[in-house]
């Protein structure tokens, strides 16, 4: 059980991060910003989404986005916003990165050890 439990964070953190912010600003205030499309696209915009629409949300606590690299070869990940209040009024932010399985199929096939053909590039 320790084995698959081990396994499962290793591929987490081959496939994932994590990023943590302290915020000033109320929980009300940084949930604005994140999830109505107005207030976000001052810091997030539309283009850097493969959908401009959420793809889930619970009202307050955490909203998912699907992201996309915009130059090759563009990959896909999920982020999740999450946000709670902190002991000094203001907010836990922390921003969660997943790429998505498709991306991760495609990342593994083309490592440099791979059985796929060796592609050399001229100098």
């Amino acid at each position: 059980m320790n084995e698959v439990k081990a396994q499962a964070q290793v591929e987490q953190q081959q496939t994932g991060f994590e990023q943590r912010y302290e915020l000033d600003a109320p929980p009300e205030k940084v949930w604005r910003a994140i999830s109505i499309a107005e207030f976000r696209e001052r810091w997030l915009p539309k283009e850097a989404l493969a959908d401009p629409q959420s793809l889930s949300e619970t009202p307050g606590k955490e909203v998912h986005y699907r992201l996309r690299d915009d130059s090759p070869p563009y990959l896909e990940s999920i982020v999740t916003f999450a946000i709670a209040s902190n002991a000094s009024g203001g907010t836990s932010l922390r921003i969660i990165h997943e790429l998505t399985s498709a991306t991760s199929a495609r990342l593994t096939r083309s490592v440099a050890n791979s059985n796929s053909p060796t592609l050399m590039l001229a100098a």
